[in-house]
Order: C-alpha cells, then structure tokens, then sequence
C-alpha cells in the first residue's frame, strides 16, 4: 500500500495550495480519506475528512478556506487551501481508514509566510 501526498510548498499569506493524496495497492473507494496537519511543537491535528459516501467535516480553524474531495477513478484526495494564514503551516499527512485498516502517506510540507 503506497499514499503519495504531493502539492505542498512556500506561498504568500493570502495564498493558495492544492494538496494531492494518490493511493495505490487499496480498494481507495472504500476508504474515508483525512487530511491532518503537524505544526512544530504540536501535536498532529485533523483538517478535514470525507468518508466513502462524499461527507465532509472540518475543522473550524479551516471552515470557508479549505475543501477536501476525492476522485475515486484516480484514487485520489484532495486539499484546495485557500485564504492561507501563517498559522497553517505545518507538514501536513493524508490518511485513510476503512476499519480495521488504516495507512498514513508521508507528509509535505507547508509554510506560509507573513
């Protein structure tokens, strides 16, 4: 099983960033897929998730800025993040579950400047 997330990198308070979550080696259908973020010094947080059925939560640090979606035929998730405050950065990992069976991609890094 591979999660390769990609997409992340150096922007502008203000800015954009498209993340990507490309699965392999899963039925990535089944799965809900999760974006969490790490900033130093932190612990791991959750941003967002949508289950197999398209649901989505946020959270309220996030809520109006960032949308999470999936592309099942390309086994894929994504993370648009608009309105990027320096606050956001951090590695940011996606994830997914379908009980009992759970993987974390690697992370990318994000940092917004002030």
């Amino acid at each position: 099983v591979q999660l390769q997330a990609s997409g992340g990198g150096l922007v502008q308070a203000g800015g954009s960033l498209r993340l990507s979550c490309v699965a392999s080696g899963i039925s990535f259908r089944l799965y809900a897929v999760a974006w969490y973020r790490q900033a130093q010094g932190k612990q791991r947080e959750l941003v967002a998730r949508i289950t197999d059925g398209g649901s989505t939560n946020y959270a309220d640090s996030v809520k109006g800025r960032f949308t999470i979606s999936r592309d099942n035929d390309k086994n894929a998730g994504y993370l648009q993040m608009n309105s990027l405050r320096p606050e956001d950065t951090a590695v940011y990992y996606c994830y997914v579950v379908w009980a009992p069976f759970n993987y974390w991609g690697q992370g990318t890094q994000v940092t917004v400047s002030s």
